[in-house]
């Protein structure tokens, strides 16, 4: 068998044939992995500070027979109750969700570099679009509730308008990977600017426009179970008031009802995704066929995202004609449109007391303004860095486990497609698992504090990181790989060497991503009892202190924008 020699620099320019120098870092590289290895450090902090340990968790577990004690038996409420609390809760998220894409829309098209009028509309509407993404749901339902009162009202705005921050950015982006040929063959025939948009770019970005509003719609399913602790009506609601008076039993099948939920909506969104993106979709039958379905194909994917978007029937998905495929999909949008008439019946919105809320905005507002600290500086300072550990040591743990586990989901690192298929089903399983659930489940067998907040986020950044990693290591050059083998190479030399070399840009892009995820979902978290900054913010609004609230708002939104200034600047460097 042949070897390959290591080459040797300064013998090679002692030979005759100059090898060109080590090109030195950059100084904006240089800086970013001092920033990064400034989070790292950061994160570990934040872990130890907060006392996540062998001892905690230990106590943690030997609580877990007592919780399951007052747990069980599940006491379900009565199925007419039942059903109707699942049916306001479909109502708020679909009703939501589809404002949220009728918005989107248009402030995609201004944001859209393609599409926008000109450079100040397209800066307008990006900036719009961060803002959106930038205030916490909670937040504008707390705003919403004082303004609308009880009702399904608060729910639909808040979950709407923070939704527009994910929308808006992936329609905007999606509608700049568009062809442009059609749209400017429309221009050569006189087109006016909007009828290039109706013609040129609506039919194309359709498919894109309904898979991310179904992925939304899963958002904002588990998010408006969260919302119920302000008030929000539906299954969220009934399940805060159990769970406030000690309920577990209701409390616990009532998130059962929750998770169930989830499972059967992800995988009817998953499946319609798949439809309409054209992905070739499994026909694995059993458990396996139901996970791969929930993910969208991603389980039996060949690849991650490389393949040619196809037709169910293995065709390039164009424009196409009225064939099976389209009528399918037309009467699909038919029966959505009925499903969202549907809910806005049954969310029984009052245009009386919505004219009347809408006349209160400026009173209302009034009661935010000046914000006010309230005389707690130094606690809402403590909640505010308490939050921010969280979501650092969350991460962390995210990191510790999403990357084995994500690396070994990928299949040209799997040692077999076993190994593959069974951390891709169990990246699945978790992702299933909304994130409220598990928060309730460590706080009931640890007690409040950070730590459960801590545990639950960074086992569920397993679901997304372990994905985005998987598909990143599949997205690697095997040719690269290959050749580090052929020199003799064990799996974990090439693995370290070939693999993660290639894949590190994307790491840090992801861990950037799942960190700025976490601080958010570390403020929501709070009202649960997670710790941080989200208990004193619900203190302020239950004791009517909304100077104070608006206060809390500002430094949320100081420290996630911070946040996201630098992980914009960080992906912009290192990808």
């Amino acid at each position: 068998m042949a070897t390959i020699a290591p080459v040797d620099a300064s013998d090679t320019a002692r030979a005759g044939f100059p090898v060109p120098p080590r090109p030195a870092p950059r100084a904006r590289v240089v800086a970013v992995w001092t920033v990064m290895l400034g989070l790292l450090a950061a994160s570990v902090w934040s872990f130890v500070d907060l006392g996540i340990g062998v001892s905690s968790l230990t106590a943690g577990f030997q609580n877990a027979a007592d919780f399951l004690s007052r747990m069980v038996p599940l006491d379900f409420p009565p199925v007419a109750e039942l059903v109707s609390l699942t049916l306001q809760t479909l109502a708020i998220v679909t009703v939501a969700t589809a404002l949220a894409v009728v918005l989107s829309l248009p402030v995609a098209l201004y944001a859209a570099s393609n599409t926008t009028r000109n450079r100040v509309t397209g800066v307008t509407a990006r900036t719009f679009i961060v803002v959106m993404r930038a205030i916490p749901d909670l937040v504008l339902a707390i705003f919403f509730f004082r303004l609308f009162g009880l009702g399904a009202v608060p729910g639909i705005l808040a979950l709407g308008l923070h939704s527009i921050g994910m929308i808006g950015k992936l329609y905007a982006d999606a509608i700049e990977e568009l062809d442009r040929g059609p749209v400017e063959a429309l221009r050569a025939a006189g087109a006016s600017r909007w009828q290039q948009i109706w013609s040129g770019i609506i039919p194309p970005l359709m498919p894109q426009i309904i898979a991310t509003a179904l992925h939304r719609f899963d958002i904002n399913l588990r998010t408006s179970v969260l919302l119920g602790y302000v008030g929000v009506g539906g299954i969220g609601l009934a399940m805060a008031e159990a769970l406030n008076t000690m309920n577990y039993q209701r409390g616990m099948a009532l998130a059962f009802v929750v998770l169930v939920l989830c499972i059967v909506v992800e995988l009817i969104s998953g499946a319609i995704r798949t439809a309409l993106l054209g992905r070739q979709n499994g026909r694995r039958r059993g458990l396996l066929g139901v996970l791969d379905r929930m993910s969208g194909g991603w389980m039996t994917a060949p690849t991650a995202t490389h393949d040619v978007p196809r037709t169910a029937r293995g065709r390039i998905v164009t424009s196409p004609p009225w064939d099976a495929d389209r009528i399918r999909r037309f009467l699909g949008i038919g029966a959505t449109l009925v499903i969202i008439a549907l809910a806005v019946a049954g969310s029984r919105i009052e245009p009386a007391a919505l004219m009347a809320g809408i006349a209160d905005i400026p009173a209302t507002l009034a009661l935010f303004f000046p914000p006010s600290d309230g005389g707690i500086l130094d606690r809402l300072i403590e909640g505010m860095i308490a939050t921010v550990q969280i979501g650092f040591a969350a991460t962390l743990i995210g990191v510790v486990l999403a990357i084995p586990i994500g690396s070994l989901a990928a299949r040209n690192v799997a040692p077999n497609r076993a190994t593959a298929t069974t951390f891709r089903t169990l990246i699945v399983v978790v992702r299933a698992f909304p994130e409220l659930i598990l928060a309730i489940i460590f706080i009931v067998m640890m007690g409040l504090g950070a730590v459960p907040g801590a545990l639950a986020l960074g086992i569920g950044s397993v679901g997304l990181l372990g994905k985005l990693v998987a598909d990143s290591v599949e997205e690697t050059d095997v040719r690269v790989q290959d050749a580090v083998r052929v020199g003799g190479a064990s799996r974990l030399q090439v693995y370290a060497s070939a693999t993660v070399r290639q894949a590190l840009p994307a790491f840090v892009a992801h861990v950037l991503y799942q960190l700025d995820v976490n601080v958010r979902s570390a403020t929501l978290l709070g009202i649960v009892g997670a710790g941080g900054i989200g208990f004193l913010l619900l203190q302020a609004n239950r004791v009517m202190q909304f100077e104070t609230v608006t206060f809390i708002i500002l430094m949320i939104l100081a420290v996630v924008l911070a946040l996201e200034a630098i992980s914009a600047w960080v992906r912009r460097v290192v990808i």
